[in-house]
């Protein structure tokens, strides 16, 4: 995982835990298939597109109201 780009989806979505479960989420979903919604090179990571995606706007966090 590249730091620059955990800085800037840092930046993005502020809160760590929210983004680490963000980019495990996306990690599963790559890892079992899905296809990445950006252009990757060979040397990227799963984790390195997860979070080119949400530097990119392709991944957001959609709150849920309370019930």
């Amino acid at each position: 995982m590249k730091s620059d780009l955990l800085e800037k989806a840092a930046e993005i979505v502020t809160d760590p835990l929210v983004l680490v479960n963000l980019v495990s989420q996306r990690v599963r979903q790559l890892n079992s298939g899905r296809s990445p919604l950006i252009p990757t090179r060979p040397s990227m990571g799963v984790a390195d597109i997860a979070l080119q995606e949400i530097i990119e706007g392709k991944i957001k966090l959609i709150e849920k109201a309370a019930p």
